[in-house]
């Protein structure tokens, strides 16, 4: 058989524009696409790098007030910074590599990324307007699709600054819809992160006068031990309190980012805490008497970040870290020389951390043998090649499945990717250890198994995989033991769910098919919209568990459409209430809610 061979000349070579290229591959630009469900989906990053601008103007000085509105799929951002030069307005726009943030001298610390942020934006939306308002004129660029359809300029009577509305494109993102909630937390957090800055969404202002101190004080709530301690300079702030909460929630910045895995400044900030309370102890307490229970945050300002991973969630820097530990310890120092009655708290908290540290010590020690049979290998475990931080490109792709039962493993371990994705198979229901002790884990295996599996005895530091991903079945069973799953993770290791490494596998619950094509379904309305597709003659199979899809099927449910629900924390003050309602041993409390909510 004869194969056409296609010509390879100089008439196949395409140069695309530079809006062209974004709308072209969209994920290169802003990663994910989808319909705004999630918090990192793209409308939301479109929302992000416009609000991003107007927040570097204030950081420079300029504009103290940020005006959003939000109706339906339209977004218009305004602020009163320094506008952007008016012979300039449309290359910022709609030319990659154009713009002010190169010039350190004009944006010391930005948070909006170099020369791509507006122009993503401008090429993803179906209609995208840019007004520039500086010294009495304007200049106005219409675009849609990313192309300039009109401009025009003149004199207006307007405060400085930069007006921008869009409304995402449609075919990019198909039935999408901003949920406000997401909306809202990004704007507190830029809120925090910029005292002094007021921000309006529909006219609701988001406005914080202490930045991290109203941070942590809105985190922790009622259950801070004492108030929180706030120091704050030019590049650096930080504050912290303790609870009685068992271990630690310490949030990390830089520029504005939220760095989930942490970095080079958020160990400096945790050094530099400690050798300030064993100074001024005279003890020589160790990192977890210190840091457990304790609730902070840090943000630092750079001009040259460098990240570790492609995530951008981990920060490298390492030239950085000798003067964050200095400013930290001197400033904690001062603190508990001036604020003695809290120093005093603070002493009795490390104290009663360091008491638990020596008891669970002292149970390892009882179970060395057993724990030494643990270590030489972990049972039910199918483990991948490359792991998080082992230097690997792979390693920040890494996952494991939490996977209910052998035969639900048997399928994932058939269609799996033996880089990147590992397998623990649970036995059945792991044990409820909500409010038990630490040393509980070391009575049960399976729970000790997955801890050292995951590596985080000690802390999520040296955490083996990006992705710890819950796959039970969509029963009652399956939902159970995900409930108990969660609730031993947000217990022992809530630091794990608040930088975002907790997921839950969504699996399809029906397979609709006819002799032409097979639709996967996720949910009833799934189900009946393919029936409309293939016809009411299609057969239907309904999968009871995910041991009943074969590994020929599965690959693609783990794959690169993977279906993945997210599991975070909004604030850790309503946990401790939540998990006692929930796991605790309050039951005829839960029957009753469960009676009056039953639909």
């Amino acid at each position: 058989m004869n194969q056409k061979v296609e010509t390879y000349d100089e008439s196949k070579v395409k140069t695309l524009s530079s809006l062209e290229h974004i709308r072209l591959r969209p994920g290169m630009y802003i990663g994910r696409m989808g319909d705004g469900s999630h918090p990192d989906d793209g409308v939301y990053v479109l929302l992000k790098e416009v609000i991003d601008n107007s927040i570097d103007e204030f950081i420079m000085g300029h504009g103290r007030r940020i005006d959003i509105g939000l109706k339906d799929s339209s977004v218009e951002i305004r602020d009163f910074g320094r506008g952007i030069p008016l012979g300039k307005v449309v290359e910022c726009v709609s030319q990659i590599n154009t713009g002010a943030k190169y010039n350190t001298d004009v944006f010391q610390f930005s948070v909006g990324l170099n020369g791509v942020g507006t122009k993503a934006v401008n090429a993803l939306s179906e209609k995208f307007t840019v007004v520039s308002y500086r010294e009495g004129k304007f200049k106005r660029a219409d675009f849609e699709f990313g192309k300039m359809i009109s401009q025009k300029d003149g004199r207006a009577d307007e405060p400085d600054g930069t007006f921008v509305s869009f409304v995402p494109d449609r075919k990019l993102f198909p039935d999408f819809a901003f949920d406000l909630e997401f909306v809202k937390k990004r704007l507190w957090s830029y809120a925090y992160l910029n005292s002094g800055l007021s921000l309006y969404l529909n006219g609701e202002r988001f406005y914080s006068k202490d930045g991290l101190l109203d941070m942590i004080d809105s985190d922790a709530g009622e259950d801070k031990l004492y108030p929180t301690v706030h120091h704050k300079e030019k590049t650096i702030e930080f504050a912290f309190t303790h609870s009685s909460n068992y271990g630690e929630q310490i949030y990390s910045f830089v520029n504005g980012q939220h760095t989930k895995d942490g970095g080079t400044h958020l160990s400096a900030f945790k050094e530099g805490v400690l050798k300030a309370i064993n100074e001024f102890a005279g003890k020589n307490y160790e990192g977890p008497d210190v840091r457990n229970g304790m609730v902070g945050a840090i943000a630092i300002k750079i001009q040259e970040p460098v990240f570790e991973s492609q995530t951008k969630n981990k920060l490298g820097n390492t030239d950085i870290k000798s003067w964050i530990v200095s400013t930290v310890r001197q400033a904690v120092t001062n603190f508990l020389h001036r604020n003695l009655p809290v120093s005093e708290i603070i002493m009795r908290k490390a104290e009663l951390n360091e008491q638990l540290r020596k008891d669970i010590q002292a149970v390892k020690r009882q179970s060395k043998e057993k724990a030494k049979k643990m270590a030489l290998r972990i049972p039910n475990l199918k483990d991948c090649k490359n792991h998080l931080g082992d230097g690997s490109k792979k390693g920040d792709d890494t996952m494991i499945f939490l996977t209910e039962g052998q035969s639900a493993a048997g399928s994932i371990v058939e269609s799996r990717d033996v880089y990147t994705q590992a397998i623990f198979s649970l036995r059945g229901k792991p044990q409820n250890l909500h409010g038990m002790k630490f040393d509980k884990i070391y009575d049960n295996e399976e729970l000790y198994y997955i801890m050292q599996a995951l590596n985080i005895e000690e802390d999520i530091e040296n955490l083996r995989y990006q992705k710890v991903i819950i796959a039970t079945d969509a029963d009652v069973d399956g939902l159970h033991i995900r409930n108990l799953l969660i609730s031993f993770f947000l217990t022992f290791f809530e630091q794990l769910v608040v930088s975002e490494h907790l997921f839950i596998l969504e699996t399809p619950i029906f397979r609709v098919r006819n002799k032409q094509k097979t639709i996967y379904c996720y949910s009833e309305r799934e189900k009946q919209d393919a029936l409309g597709r293939l016809g009411a003659g299609a057969e239907i199979t309904r999968f009871k568990g995910l041991g009943e899809i074969s590994p020929s099927e599965f690959g693609q449910f783990i794959g690169k459409d993977m279906r993945l629900i997210d599991v975070n924390v909004e604030h850790s003050k309503d946990l401790p209430q939540m998990l006692e309602f929930y796991m605790g041993k309050n039951t005829p409390g839960r029957r009753d809610y469960i009676l009056k909510n039953l639909i």
